[in-house]
């Protein structure tokens, strides 16, 4: 368990407060309230003994020492404040409910928005080094559980000092040799809480590291339904989700054994300190050392002061719960971001889409792999073609120019400036990306093909498809541009997905256009298709193609082999045919020369 897990709950709650410093009113208002029905709360039981002690003691009582003579006035006088007592903890007790279950919409809601805004800023290096299903789990369900905590363990937790500070001012002031037999238990409770707050601490970290990895697996399996039915996998998929939640029921249960043993022992230490009130007060009583009424409030008092430290334990349960996912949110939140929009220069229009790679090089902080000292140079309306094996470097390239990742070393350039020195929205507005793993948004064709001008009119949208040659099969669908294409676009075909990308980044119009190994999962006659589309595309625009089909890009204007993260030969198809190295070999193995 990493350090961070085994940080205090109260230096979690320490950093909660400081990012909740917006909502610094809202939590006063709230705090107050509650205090405030916790005062009207008890004040009952001291209305009761107050009136034991005017029917004991009728004109000698102590309200009668207030200007109220007979018994039947301070009766009155005590059902009259008896009402606007409860009139008042009614009144607070709406408000605190009130107030503490907005700041908890609000504040989950801030932390949930807060957090996916800083996911997304966070470097690609981020996420492909964590699953999916654990960022889901801290952005969902530990956001959740910070809300049912405020919604009320907060209160119950304010509401438990109030009442051992108010209950015993009462004490002290009535008797303080009862105060010290009641207030006895009160060190050994508070200690109690604390040791289990020790030790649940950790156990609760690891629940909800198991919450993540069990919203992983179902995030994994339910996404990749299709090949666990292929591979008739279901009975072992399902198994293994069993031993995800296995885990996470163990964990809980670890958890559950600590917190379910302070109840016991709180109950004891609360029996030992009501038993001392009941037996010791009743005796001054009888020998007169201690008024009646006084005797009845202190025995009220008592179990006004104690019992509800039963509810501790389930307070503290819930404020753990609450902790580690704070720490979560807090740590995801905390998470440093590399790659930083730091730069505030925009791209000089129009946008020629000349790009320059000036010796730079790069490598995967995880396997090491990536590219060394590489220089390219793609004037603006030229199209450059890029081939080699898997991991030789290709998809690198494509990244640094989008700024997924930084160089460590060397520089490049768009139009002459260097991209470190462009914000990432001017970047990124003037490149297109088609990849190869085409992802759809769930909604219909026109809401994807529109997501990077949402804007666009149907005529744009219509052109885009054309020219994308995609407007055939969608026009041929019921529902035309509304038909719904389904979560990743399940409901269409792998080549009408690839064309749908490149008619969206069209649909963009972005002088720079990179094609990610577009045409590699699809069939002859789509290939085929987006061929043509990028000949008509390709004049004005500068286009980047990474092929393992290298009859696709025979008419690109420069083509670089990539090697172990080098380019080892670049020149045009011919030139590259003359040379007889890596690129004619590779022609040959795919032509069926050899």
């Amino acid at each position: 368990m990493s350090d961070r897990q085994h940080s205090s709950s109260f230096a979690a709650l320490t950093r909660l407060l400081k990012y909740a410093r917006g909502y610094r009113k809202q939590i006063i208002a709230a705090s107050t309230c509650s205090v405030i029905n916790k005062l009207f709360d008890i004040a009952p039981e001291i209305l009761i003994g107050v009136a034991i002690d005017v029917v004991v003691n009728q004109e000698e009582s102590f309200v009668a020492g207030l200007g109220f003579e007979t018994a039947q006035e301070q009766i009155t006088i005590l059902a009259i404040l008896t009402f606007f007592i409860w009139a008042g903890e009614s009144i607070f007790e709406y408000l605190f409910q009130i107030l503490w279950r907005n700041l908890a919409q609000r504040l989950q809601s801030d932390l949930r928005q807060d957090a996916y805004e800083h996911a997304q800023r966070l470097d690609m290096s981020f996420f492909e080094a964590r699953s999916s299903g654990q960022l889901v789990a801290t952005m969902n369900d530990d956001v959740n559980q910070l809300e049912r905590f405020l919604d009320g363990g907060a209160n119950a937790m304010i509401q438990v000092v109030v009442t051992v500070v108010a209950v015993g001012a009462v004490f002290f002031v009535l008797s303080p040799l009862i105060a010290l037999l009641a207030f006895t238990p009160i060190p050994l409770i508070i200690w109690g809480a604390f040791y289990f707050q020790r030790k649940a601490g950790p156990l609760y970290a690891d629940v909800r590291e198991k919450v993540g990895d069990l919203s992983s697996r179902l995030a994994n399996n339910l996404g990749g339904i299709a090949t666990i039915k292929s591979f008739t996998a279901e009975n072992r998929e399902a198994a293994r989700l069993k031993e995800s939640s296995e885990a996470y029921v163990q964990a809980n249960r670890r958890a559950i054994r600590i917190s379910s043993a302070f109840i016991p022992i709180i109950r004891m230490a609360i029996l030992a300190g009501f038993l001392a009130t009941f037996t010791v007060g009743g005796m001054m009583a009888l020998e007169g050392s201690l008024n009646v009424g006084a005797y009845g409030v202190l025995v009220f008092l008592t179990q006004r002061l104690l019992w509800p430290l039963t509810g501790l334990a389930e307070v503290i349960d819930l404020f753990e719960r609450a902790m580690a996912s704070t720490r979560r949110i807090l740590d995801l939140l905390a998470e440093p971001v590399h790659v930083r929009d730091e730069g505030g220069k925009t791209l000089e229009a129009p946008v020629k889409g000349m790009v320059e790679v000036d010796s730079v090089s790069f490598h995967y902080p995880s396997s090491g792999a990536g590219i060394d000292n590489i220089s390219l140079q793609v004037p603006a309306g030229h199209t450059l073609a890029l081939v080699g094996a898997t991991g030789s470097g290709k998809s690198t390239l494509i990244k640094l120019l989008l700024r997924f990742y930084d160089p460590s070393q060397g520089e490049i350039r768009i139009d002459g400036q260097p991209i470190r020195d462009l914000s990432l929205n001017s970047l990124r507005s003037a490149i297109g990306l088609v990849s190869q793993d085409v992802y759809l948004f769930e909604g219909s064709i026109r809401e994807n093909l529109a997501y990077g001008k949402p804007d666009a009119t149907d005529a744009d949208i219509m052109d885009a498809a054309k020219t994308a040659e995609a407007w055939g099969f969608i026009e041929a669908l019921p529902d035309g541009l509304e038909t719904p294409v389904g979560e990743r676009g399940v409901r269409l075909s792998g080549g009408q997905r690839q064309r749908l990308s490149l008619a969206r980044a069209l649909l963009k119009d972005p002088p720079i256009l990179v094609l990610d190994e577009a045409t590699s999962a699809v069939d002859n006659e789509t290939e085929a298709a987006i061929q043509r589309s990028l000949k008509r595309i390709g004049h004005n625009r500068t286009v980047i193609m990474i092929a393992h089909r290298l009859s696709t890009i025979v008419d690109a204007d420069t083509i670089a082999v990539v090697e172990k993260g080098q380019v080892v030969e670049s020149g045009t198809h011919e030139d590259l045919l003359n040379n007889q190295g890596p690129y004619a070999a590779q022609w040959r193995v795919q032509t069926g020369q050899i």
